[in-house]
């Protein structure tokens, strides 16, 4: 018997045969290639039995040659399903036509809920999504999966410690816990404000308490710089407050080659897109290889949706750009200007963040084995006032 999954694909035909001389031909049809199965005789003689549809030439060619009478029945299988659905063209067309615009507006979205935040943060996590291309009425197939999503609303917003992110359907649904600022205490105990680091007073903005410095001044670390004594003899004590500028003084050593080799992007690529089912991947647009020596390949994944359901495949747009090797050759002017600002940066990373820096002095500087080597001192003003309480008997 022929594979019915086989004869199904390719069609298969319900044959009547009557007349003299059935298992005759019925033996010619085995002698000439042609399959058949499920033979059925009925009362009246006649005999019934399936043949695959590319054999029916075949099945003719024979028929015309004996004392039989060959009637078709019916057919079944992919050909004739194809051949009744281009007749009812506009029922199907109707089908296909629900399911895209099924699919279409499954896969936009038509709800932003936000909970755990109060109108102010609120109105900023919108006005956020907005610039992030999250709105109703957008394609969220287009838009960041939702853990980039959460990741770029917790670095721009400062006022909430964890957002949580989840798209249900056609919704998005964002969970949010807002920072809880620390209640100020109220009474401190009297103190001192003392010098934390060595360094020359720039200026000083003094609240409370008595100034025990001048500008210009060289104090070194523990140094008191503003008291809490006040009075005429120094009989009362209070929290001293107020900020204290120093420049103070940072060393650091750098080096920076004056030939290396980086590899850069072109600027050229090649996008696709496709339907990712687990490891398989079926193309939908953007067909060809990517014709680059070096290139690095970007794969991001959105969830596909039909009426509230995630479908078992995911959209992926592949996006491949093209690298190459450059070689970079700076002089040594460029060398040491590189190297300036690599310092910069890095001592950035080490001073208060309400520090600035003033001043820097190149102390040495010379280029060896390819590469220029900078010791810098950099002057940077920054607070240096820290609180001491006052001790019982100072």
């Amino acid at each position: 018997m022929k594979n019915k999954w086989t004869t199904f694909f390719l069609g298969r035909v319900l044959i009547r045969l009557e007349g003299r001389g059935i298992e005759r031909l019925l033996n010619k049809f085995t002698q000439a290639g042609i399959s058949t199965w499920n033979i059925k005789r009925k009362k009246s003689g006649a005999v019934y039995f399936f043949i695959a549809l590319p054999d029916l030439h075949k099945v003719r060619k024979a028929v015309r040659k004996s004392d039989c009478t060959i009637s078709f029945k019916r057919g079944e299988g992919v050909p004739f399903l194809w051949k009744r659905a281009l007749q009812n063209s506009g029922f199907l067309v109707g089908i296909l036509f629900f399911f895209l615009v099924a699919g279409i507006l499954s896969n936009i979205t038509w709800g932003i809920q936000v909970e755990g935040a109060d109108p102010e943060t609120e109105h900023q996590i919108r006005k956020e999504l907005a610039t992030l291309g999250v709105k109703v009425g957008t394609p969220h197939i287009f838009s960041d999966r939702p853990n980039m999503i959460q990741k770029k609303l917790t670095e721009k917003i400062d006022n909430i410690t964890w957002i949580g992110v989840e798209l249900k359907g056609t919704t998005y649904q964002f969970q949010v816990v807002q920072k809880t600022e620390p209640k100020q205490q109220v009474e401190k105990s009297p103190g001192h404000l003392i010098a934390s680091k060595k360094a020359v007073i720039s200026h000083m903005f003094v609240e409370r308490g008595k100034p025990m410095v001048k500008i210009n001044q060289f104090v070194d670390k523990g140094q008191l710089l503003v008291s809490g004594a006040i009075g005429k003899e120094e009989e009362m004590m209070v929290v001293a407050e107020g900020k204290v500028w120093g420049k103070t003084w940072y060393k650091t050593t750098v080096e920076f080659p004056l030939d290396s080799s980086l590899r850069v992007f072109t600027g050229k690529e090649k996008k696709k897109h496709a339907l990712v089912f687990g490891k398989f991947s079926l193309p939908v647009w953007g067909f060809g290889k990517a014709d680059y020596t070096q290139s690095e390949t970007e794969i991001e994944k959105h969830d596909l949706f039909f009426l509230g359901w995630k479908l078992p495949f995911d959209y992926a747009e592949i996006t491949t750009r093209e690298k190459e090797n450059y070689q970079r050759s700076l002089s040594e002017e460029e060398a040491i200007a590189a190297a300036k600002k690599f310092a910069r940066e890095d001592i950035k990373k080490h001073i208060p963040v309400d520090a600035k820096i003033d001043e820097e002095y190149i102390l040495q500087e010379k280029v060896e084995n390819g590469k220029v080597k900078l010791t810098i001192n950099f002057q940077v003003i920054e607070n240096i006032a820290e609180e001491k309480p006052i001790i019982q008997g100072d």
